[in-house]
């Protein structure tokens, strides 16, 4: 083998590497059949939620990661946020429920709504801010003032710093930190 063969064969065998490397999972990242499976689950969980008479999936965010659903958001009643578990359990490739449902009672008023929007927005400002999270994994929602963080993160700091950020802005009463750490 002379010289520019055998640079060839190297430069061949780093790019099957790199190349076979870039579609595997890590721990943080899926491979591309995996985000096309979540994307799948997410879409099919979402029109079971629709087509449900009990749930209201508009109040329902859905989140997937290696066939894990998280159910965020606010629901009126415990039969509601029960029925959406069930509703999601029977769809094809769901291995775990993460129900992270609130059950919320109380109605708001036009003001508090307002109020609830800006202070997400203040949260999902902050996190955009902070070098400590990536705020595009983490979802933000408000409810009376009591914001709740629901998302898959890459490590357990990144999930207290959310909790942390999301605290620091002024007229947070309390936060409910659903967050999961992404594992392999």
């Amino acid at each position: 083998m002379n010289v520019k063969q055998t640079l060839v064969a190297v430069i061949a065998g780093i790019a099957m590497t790199v190349g076979t490397s870039a579609c595997s999972a890590t721990r943080t990242q899926k491979s591309p059949g995996e985000q096309l499976d979540d994307s799948v689950i997410t879409g099919n969980v979402k029109a079971a939620l629709i087509a449900d008479p009990v749930t209201k999936a508009r109040q329902i965010d859905v989140e997937v990661r290696r066939g894990v659903v998280q159910l965020n958001g606010f629901v009126d009643s415990a039969a509601e946020k029960a029925q959406a578990t069930t509703v999601t359990t029977r769809i094809d490739g769901v291995m775990e429920v993460q129900n992270n449902l609130a059950v919320n009672t109380a109605t708001a008023t036009a003001g508090e709504v307002i109020d609830d929007s800006i202070l997400t927005a203040k949260v999902k400002a902050k996190l955009i801010e902070s070098d400590r999270t990536k705020a595009h994994e983490i979802n933000v929602e408000t409810k009376l003032g009591v914001v709740h963080l629901s998302g898959f993160v890459n490590s357990a700091s990144e999930k207290a710093a959310a909790s942390e950020i999301a605290l620091s802005v002024s007229g947070v009463k309390d936060v409910k930190n659903e967050i999961s750490v992404k594992t392999s």
